[in-house]
């Protein structure tokens, strides 16, 4: 049980050390862009680090969506950001559950979820762990009532996905946090990671407001108690840099026993 935080992309190892972390995650490009990751300079030291790492894919991809303008353009970054990942020697690239328009067929949603794996496949295949992540918002999101959420591992399950379970996301989602680790696993079978992020919004308001631990709305014990079920990494992605991060960290460590 490794715990982490999301950090700059400039020098992810170098906030590590400042946070005293074993885990780091970040983004590779712009995350509201389209652009193809770059060889990274410190691709060595990151295969070498004892830190485990983690990338973030671009929140602009939607596999899901029914445009194609978006939808095909999402699957190309999707299997660049894999590959880019892989060369980093990251455990798994966490990818956001995507949505449909409104008054679109979120079953369209899901099959398209199953095309994107299937794109993969024709591609050369995924050489890690794609980590779908579950969202806080909108009505017609593949991933933020999870009974939609067995809807979208019907279709992908076979391909070996990984789950993400965010907690800020699955409480402003309207999910509760107490026995939240069983609903998952009933679902996915897995927790691959954990998003470990208290939420300024509340109960159902589907706000994406993450906020230190202690600071908003959710128990940091239900966080806790969810981290200790799954037996999977934490990561932090709240706010206040090294100094809150690290305060977050320590927080789960002694809870945990970690």
């Amino acid at each position: 049980m490794r715990i982490g935080a999301h950090v700059d992309p400039a020098a992810p190892l170098e906030e590590a050390t400042a946070r005293g972390a074993e885990a780091v995650q970040f983004f590779l490009t712009d995350p509201q862009g389209y652009k193809t990751p770059k060889p990274r300079e410190d691709a060595e030291a990151l295969r070498a680090s004892e830190v485990d790492v983690y990338i973030h894919a671009p929140y602009i991809v939607n596999v899901a969506s029914p445009n194609n303008r978006i939808r095909i353009p999402s699957r190309k970054l999707l299997v660049a950001h894999a590959k880019a990942a892989a060369e980093l020697g990251a455990k798994g690239l966490i990818v956001h559950g995507g949505h449909v328009g409104k008054g679109e067929d979120l079953a369209a949603g899901f099959e398209n979820w199953r095309k994107a794996f299937e794109y993969a496949e024709n591609d050369g295949g995924l050489p890690l762990p794609i980590l779908i992540e579950n969202t806080a918002g909108g009505d017609n999101a593949c991933a933020r009532r999870f009974d939609d959420l067995a809807r979208l591992w019907e279709a992908v399950g076979s391909f070996g996905a990984g789950f993400c379970l965010d907690t800020c996301h699955a409480y402003a989602g309207g999910e509760d946090l107490v026995g939240i680790v069983d609903r998952v696993k009933a679902i996915t079978g897995r927790i691959d990671l954990i998003h470990a992020n208290d939420s300024k919004g509340g109960f159902d308001s589907g706000q994406d407001r993450h906020d230190n631990l202690g600071n908003g709305k959710i128990d940091p014990d239900l966080i806790v108690a969810a981290i200790r079920a799954a037996g999977a990494p934490a990561v932090v992605e709240t706010p206040g840099g090294s100094e809150g991060q690290t305060a977050d960290i320590a927080l789960l460590r002694e809870r945990t026993g970690r």
